[in-house]
């Protein structure tokens, strides 16, 4: 078995840099955390150290080596990134929604044509791609607007606590439908929209499958300083392939350079414009 190669050391400080895993760089506020997603493009919610990419979490924590405790009620961190989350989500300025493979994301305005070509259902495509579960609670909520989980199941008649959440995951992985708010009193409950009402022009832009690729390819690495085999992968949530498809096109325009199978890094003066390596 080919040894998985090492990420350098000063790839790991540029990320320190790009990622906020500072402790004089760390997000303490909401306009802090949309900065930093607006940065960097996309970002995680509650990932730690133990998984690549980008994270609100470690971005709060302020340091490379930030791992989640077991009580995260009990953790100052974990509480205050959950707060900051559901203040970005009541703001509605940056994307939030769980993708495909449950992967929970935020996303950068400009990212989301990109991420919308790769996995968004268009309104032609729903009655053959989405289950008739999905379908009923959509059709509630382009009534409503807005509505939250309890109402939505009611009114939609998904009446099964596990059928609604299958429906539910499904429509925010085709970019359809957003959580708008958190509420914690009387009871938990999130409020769920479509999510054309809140990023129309974004979502509405067409672009090619291959562009998107390119454009999440080239946003990853320009945050991460390079990316070694299945990295890209695992932090999207895109199938392997097209991970690299997106990283070669990188490298035949120059912004990359393929260092050995599957590794691609900055091309030198690309990494000159983003913060030196």
């Amino acid at each position: 078995m080919r040894p998985k190669p090492e990420i350098p050391a000063e790839i790991e400080e540029y990320r320190d840099e790009r990622w906020r895993r500072e402790g004089t760089r760390q997000v303490e506020t909401a306009l802090d955390a949309e900065r930093f997603i607006e940065q960097i493009g996309f970002a995680a919610c509650l990932t730690d150290s133990r998984r690549p990419g980008p994270s609100l979490y470690v971005a709060v924590c302020g340091r490379r080596d930030a791992v989640m405790p077991r009580n995260v009620q009990k953790d100052p961190e974990a509480s205050l990134t959950w707060v900051l989350k559901d203040e970005v989500v009541g703001r509605g300025k940056v994307y939030y929604a769980k993708f495909a493979r449950g992967k929970t994301m935020f996303l950068a305005p400009r990212m989301i044509p990109y991420f919308h070509a790769v996995w968004g259902v268009r309104r032609s495509e729903e009655k053959r791609r989405l289950s008739r579960d999905a379908r009923a609670i959509l059709s509630v909520l382009r009534k409503e607007w807005e509505m939250s989980t309890s109402e939505l199941r009611d009114a939609s008649g998904v009446k099964d606590r596990k059928a609604f959440t299958r429906g539910v995951d499904e429509l925010q992985a085709a970019m359809i439908v957003v959580p708008s708010q958190v509420f914690y009193q009387p009871k938990f409950t999130y409020i769920w929209t479509v999510g054309v009402g809140r990023f129309p022009e974004a979502l509405a832009r067409r672009v090619s499958r291959d562009t998107a690729l390119r454009e999440i390819a080239r946003c990853f690495l320009a945050g991460a300083g390079m990316t070694i085999p299945g990295e890209m992968a695992r932090v999207t949530g895109l199938p392997r392939p097209d991970a690299g498809r997106g990283n070669r096109a990188l490298v035949a325009e120059g912004y990359a350079t393929m260092r050995a199978p599957g590794v691609y890094q900055l091309a030198a003066s690309r990494a000159l414009e983003a913060g030196s390596l």
